[in-house]
């Protein structure tokens, strides 16, 4: 078999395959920025103080159960799902990748997200039974059924905060900010650390919960090389609500 080395067939085929490859080939310039969240033990979910309400006949979280210590009958959230840490450039960034939001057990995962207009969120019903979601004041996200294992599409185009609930379960409250100068997110683990892949710049890093930015930003300056920001923690809160001292 002979191999024309000059034919026009095999010079785009080689080409193809070195496209391929550039554009599978990590991005050497990245860092890994690795930090830690504190205080979100201080935070409440909305959600949990609209259940208390005794007009809506909910659950109360107050009944006092005396063998459980004081300290673990207080809620708090579950940092891997409710906090996010987004990365803030100086000017605004393209869209991303689409990313996945899974909904299961009458919460979604994450609860709130922060990313750059234009990207594509895919809620994917991980539950045996069917979801109604819809955008709060949102007619680009009316209520429309997603059966089990389902899956649905919904890109923010303008920059703003946006709630999103369901119709079959009250329960279920998720918060997105499309930030135009979002570049990455993260969220943290149950020890509270996350962990980012920034390119060499400068940035500003930022906890969101509920729909809402908590603590102080964190500026950091990234070169070729990781950062590791555990000793500068971003604290969340330093004090419970109000309300806890109330019961």
């Amino acid at each position: 078999m002979t191999v024309e080395w000059n034919s026009p067939r095999l010079s785009r085929w080689i080409g193809a395959l070195v496209a391929a490859f550039i554009l599978a080939a990590p991005n050497v310039d990245a860092a890994d920025v690795k930090g830690k969240v504190t205080g979100y033990e201080h935070l409440r979910n909305p959600v949990w103080v609209a259940a208390k309400d005794p007009n809506r006949h909910g659950y109360s979280f107050r009944e006092p159960v005396t063998t459980v210590p004081a300290a673990m009958r207080k809620l708090f959230p579950q940092v891997s799902k409710e906090i996010c840490i987004v990365a803030l450039a100086s000017s605004p960034a393209p869209a991303g990748k689409p990313y996945g939001v899974r909904i299961s057990g009458g919460r979604t995962t994450p609860v709130t997200l922060v990313v750059a207009p234009g990207t594509e969120l895919r809620f994917k019903n991980a539950d045996p039974f069917e979801h109604r979601l819809y955008g709060v004041a949102l007619s680009t996200f009316a209520a429309s059924t997603t059966a089990k294992g389902g899956l649905r599409r919904w890109t923010p185009t303008e920059a703003g905060r946006y709630e999103i609930r369901d119709e079959l379960a009250p329960s279920l409250s998720m918060w997105v900010i499309s930030e135009p100068t979002a570049v990455a997110v993260a969220l943290p683990t149950t020890d509270g650390r996350f962990s980012l892949a920034l390119e060499p710049g400068q940035y500003t890093l930022q906890a969101y919960f509920a729909g809402e930015a908590v603590g102080r930003p964190l500026p950091v300056v990234v070169e070729r090389r990781d950062v590791d920001l555990s000793s500068r923690p971003l604290v969340l809160a330093t004090k419970p609500p109000v309300e806890d001292n109330n019961p």
